[in-house]
């Protein structure tokens, strides 16, 4: 006989409809509601508007008896700490915590136990080794869900014409890399197109080079990343614990030429699924190589398509769905 599967809570802030822990906590909702009970939270009152009427997200509040009833719950990001409302829920069966960033300190606060609210111990999942052993924590690894039936391979372009360079981010300066202004500017003297997008605080130090900057979300993702030859990718202040946008663009069939320190270094092989740089001087030598042979371009981009169906296929998430609501 079997035990009926108790309902499952996803929390999420859900503020930024382009954030990726809201992206990731949707793609959680999206595989998981498909065999189980599952109901998406919002945390913060300041939701985004949009992201909760078109996913049917529940502003959390137990006075007005909107809450979950007990289950499993899931926290993407978000937490229960110091939320009046976490005493007025009923306990948990099982507390799940998708950790996707990198604040040591958080990941402490989280551990404490707070007799009062008599809560299990949070079961922590990761987004990459990277994070895990850099917290120095236990548990489990989770690739961050993407769809790549949606990131997929557009029409091929001419080789001919110039090559369009490009990245997507969050439009916050720690998502930029200082460095990487000079590195725009010689791809555009070198007679290339450079389009960025979540780049609007790049305005000023780019002004006058001929770079394309959109503010964040000003154009569909996938849109965007069907346009370029070439996803180029180096963060600033803030570290990258997985890197979402990275594999979006490898789902697109992109040769990805990204900075090594991340969480998504461990799925690319340098020089046959994309690329890895530890220095500027190194970054440009390969965007040079890759912008001069249009064939290249095309077997790494080729290779990391590959790459993500083997980390997104269907059996591959079934064994850590399994895996993340099996009991411990």
């Amino acid at each position: 006989m079997t035990t009926e599967q108790p309902a499952i809570h996803i929390f999420n802030n859900f503020k930024n409809r382009f954030g990726g822990s809201e992206n990731e906590a949707l793609e959680l909702y999206r595989d998981l509601s498909k065999a189980y009970d599952v109901t998406l939270w919002g945390t913060s009152s300041r939701i985004d508007a949009a992201l909760q009427h078109q996913h049917g997200i529940t502003l959390i509040n137990p006075i007005r008896a909107k809450a979950p009833k007990g289950g499993i719950y899931i926290f993407v990001g978000a937490h229960w700490c110091g939320k009046w409302w976490a005493y007025l829920l009923p306990k948990p069966q099982r507390l799940i915590y998708f950790y996707n960033t990198f604040h040591p300190k958080h990941s402490q606060i989280i551990q404490k136990r707070r007799p009062l609210l008599s809560w299990p111990a949070p079961e922590f999942i990761f987004i990459s080794r990277f994070q895990r052993d850099a917290l120095n924590l236990c548990g489990e690894i989770h690739p961050s869900p993407i769809d790549i039936e949606k990131f997929t391979p557009g029409t091929k372009k001419p080789d001919s014409g110039p090559v369009t360079i490009g990245r997507l981010s969050r439009d916050i300066d720690q998502k930029h890399n200082l460095a990487d202004i000079e590195v725009y500017k010689s791809l555009l003297q070198a007679g290339h197109h450079v389009k960025l997008q979540g780049a609007s605080c790049l305005e000023q130090a780019l002004a006058g080079t001929g770079a394309t900057l959109y503010q964040e979300g000003e154009l569909d993702a996938l849109s965007f990343l069907q346009e370029l030859d070439i996803f180029y990718y180096r963060s600033g202040e803030h570290i990258e614990t997985f890197g979402r946008v990275i594999f979006e663009a490898m789902a697109c069939g992109l040769p990805v030429v990204c900075h090594r320190h991340g969480g998504y270094a461990e799925w690319i092989q340098s020089g046959e699924n994309g690329f890895l740089f530890d220095t500027t001087e190194q970054a440009l030598a390969i965007l040079k190589q890759l912008s001069e042979d249009p064939a290249l371009r095309s077997a790494i981009g080729k290779a990391a398509r590959k790459t993500v169906e083997s980390i997104y296929a269907q059996e591959a998430k079934d064994i850590r769905i399994a895996s993340l609501l099996s009991t411990p």
